[in-house]
C-alpha cells in the first residue's frame, strides 16, 4: 500500500505543528484508561484521517501494538485510514431509502464523480460513501454532503446538486 504523506500541504512547518498537536493529545489522554479512542479522534481532527506514521507514534507512546490500534480504527466507522475529500457524500442505503431508489442515486453519483463507492475524486473534492441509515426516512432517498441534507432524490438531481459544491 502506498504510504500517504503526513502533511498533504503546507510543508515542514505545518507538519511539525500537526505533530506537536498529536503529542499534546497523547500527553493529555495518556494516563486515562481507554486513551486510544480520544487520541484517534484528535488525530483525525488534525489530519482528516489516521496516517500510519502518526499511528506508529501513538503505538510507541501508548505502548499499544499496531494491531490493536488498527482494530479500533477499522471497527468504528467514523475513523478513516485514508484521506477523504473536501466534501464527503453519504448516500443512505437503509430500507426506506433503498426501496425508494437510493441505489440509482448512488450509481449516478459514482458515474458523475468518476469514483467507486468509498472512493475519492482525483482532485480530492469529493469522497463517496454508502451508509446504512441517516435517520431521515421521511425524505427518502436521502444523502448528505458535509452537514447538508438532500432528500427526495432522483438520479437526475445529482448533477445540479454537485454543481453547488464546485
Amino acid at each position: 500500500m502506498k504510504q500517504q504523506p503526513i502533511s498533504n500541504s503546507g510543508g515542514v512547518a505545518e507538519a511539525d505543528e500537526k505533530l506537536m498537536k498529536v503529542q499534546a493529545a497523547i500527553s493529555q489522554f495518556k494516563m486515562i484508561q481507554g486513551a486510544l479512542i480520544p487520541v484517534l479522534h484528535e488525530i483525525q481532527d488534525i489530519y482528516g484521517y489516521l496516517p500510519e506514521p502518526v499511528l506508529q507514534i501513538v503505538s510507541a507512546e501508548l505502548h499499544l501494538p499496531m494491531s490493536e490500534i488498527y482494530g479500533v480504527a477499522s471497527f468504528y466507522h467514523f475513523f478513516s485510514l485514508t484521506p477523504k475529500g473536501e466534501n464527503v457524500v453519504h448516500v443512505c442505503l437503509g430500507t426506506a431509502c433503498y426501496i425508494k431508489g437510493a441505489q440509482g442515486v448512488l450509481d449516478r453519483l459514482s458515474t458523475e464523480l468518476k469514483v467507486p463507492v468509498q472512493g475519492t475524486t482525483e482532485d480530492n473534492k469529493f469522497t463517496l460513501e454508502a451508509t446504512r441509515c441517516l435517520g431521515a426516512c421521511g425524505l427518502a432517498p436521502v444523502m448528505t454532503i458535509g452537514e447538508k441534507v438532500h432528500g427526495r432524490l432522483v438520479p437526475n438531481n445529482i448533477p445540479k446538486i454537485l454543481k453547488e459544491y464546485n
